[in-house]
């Protein structure tokens, strides 16, 4: 009887990580191919004829998309649970991707994508829902950064995989089999996964008006709005990174191609260790503390991005160590980021919570990519954009430093 009690009490604790797996799936396949425009940007920009500029508006329409998207994405998952939306979110972004591979205008294209990040941005919220039902506080860090690995993981395959093949035989029809891959993988999902907590009793309750009262009850909170343009900042930075790695390595130290998208992956492999790393550091070192470790992440931000601005010249061996702690930081941050902001409010708006956190969050990376452009296009240098970077996480620190301030003064006793 008792070692009957302890099977089923490893099959209990055994559940949580097995619907993680499902979590982690549907977030790398949405990964492999929403991020896809970073490393395949240099393909993409040579078949439209981009600027650089051009080339930093593709993944600002795709978080554009996403910031439409991840506060009714929450709100809807608050609602209905997290199995019900997988499948809409893959769909969201298979469908857009691969309608965008039969189009040559650009305006189009932009459109597609930011229907795409629609999909993108939704699976976000839905996804961390579940983290939140599944987990126990001193786990989420750690399952959080596991799930959220699968995003920089889904980022790297797409530089190992789709960039080569995009070289060899154009980047359409390799996104197009991308999409393919991520609709058959979002419907397994779907089918594998289920919440922890019924949802039909809610199912009915409330509508736009209780939507708009959740939504804005958010935006008073202070905290939560420092976690969220703080990402903004760290998040434009990343897409910095993933959006110009290779044209900056390829046209400054004229690296090749490969090498350069090895660099890329380099960097989305780092950050995959990140998340899961930070994630870790947060729940044993630091007892779950989010906000130090967000703290320590800008200041490895700023410090890579000084060196990349400065270096004068390089080799692929020189960049590889500043990539990678560059990648580690800066990549790594999101689980910490997720987990922060579907904490700081009640588990029952965990998701509305992650979804308006995502939408101010997404701002920098609609912003902040085509400014760097816009700087490289005008000086002809990557030099100011990186200074601009380390610039920005300076301002982040100052945020971040504010909401250390403002926990320690709500968590201190009367």
């Amino acid at each position: 009887m008792a070692d009957l009690m302890v099977k089923n009490k490893a099959a209990f604790n055994s559940e949580p990580w097995r619907m993680l797996l499902f979590l982690l799936l549907a977030q790398l396949l949405v990964a492999f191919v929403g991020r896809s425009i970073g490393p395949l940007g240099v393909l993409i920009g040579e078949d439209l004829s981009l600027t650089k500029s051009q080339i930093g508006m593709l993944p600002a329409a795709l978080f554009l998309g996403q910031a439409i998207a991840s506060v009714p994405a929450g709100f809807l998952t608050d609602k209905f649970g997290s199995r019900r939306l997988l499948m809409a979110a893959a769909f969201f972004l298979g469908i857009g991707f691969l309608i965008m591979t039969f189009l040559s205008q650009f305006w189009a294209v932009l459109l597609l994508v930011i229907i795409g990040g629609v999909g993108y941005g939704s699976m976000h919220p839905i996804t961390n829902k579940g983290i939140i039902e599944w987990f126990a506080l001193k786990q989420r860090g750690t399952a959080m950064g596991i799930k959220q690995m699968g995003i920089t993981a889904g980022s790297a395959l797409a530089g190992l995989i789709l960039l080569p093949l995009g070289a060899g035989y154009g980047w359409r029809p390799v996104v197009f089999g991308a999409c393919v891959l991520l609709l058959f993988s979002g419907w397994i999902a779907s089918i594998l996964y289920h919440d922890r907590i019924r949802v039909k009793s809610s199912a009915n309750r409330g509508g736009l008006v209780a939507f708009y009262k959740s939504m804005f009850g958010m935006l008073k909170n202070k905290s939560l709005m420092l976690v969220s343009l703080s990402a903004a900042g760290l998040n434009g930075s990343q897409m910095c990174l993933n959006t110009y790695l290779v044209l900056f390595a390829y046209e400054k130290f004229g690296i090749t191609l490969v090498l350069s998208g090895i660099l890329f992956v380099i960097s989305e492999v780092s950050g995959t260790l990140g998340r899961v790393a930070w994630g870790m550091i947060s729940d044993f070192l630091f007892n779950g503390n989010r906000v130090v470790i967000l703290l320590i992440i800008t200041v490895l931000t700023a410090l890579s991005s000084l060196s990349v601005a400065l270096i004068p010249s390089a080799t692929f061996w020189t960049l590889v160590p500043i990539i990678s702690i560059f990648g580690f930081s800066v990549a790594g941050f999101n689980g910490i980021w997720m987990n922060l902001a579907s904490e700081i409010v009640h588990p029952a708006q965990a998701g509305i919570s992650s979804g308006v956190s995502i939408m101010f969050g997404s701002i920098g990376v609609i912003l902040i990519p085509p400014l760097f452009g816009f700087m490289v296009d005008r000086t002809g240098s990557f030099t100011f954009g990186w200074l601009f970077i380390a610039g920005l996480m300076a301002v982040v620190f100052v945020m971040l430093a504010y909401l250390a301030l403002i926990s320690k003064k709500e968590n201190s006793p009367e």
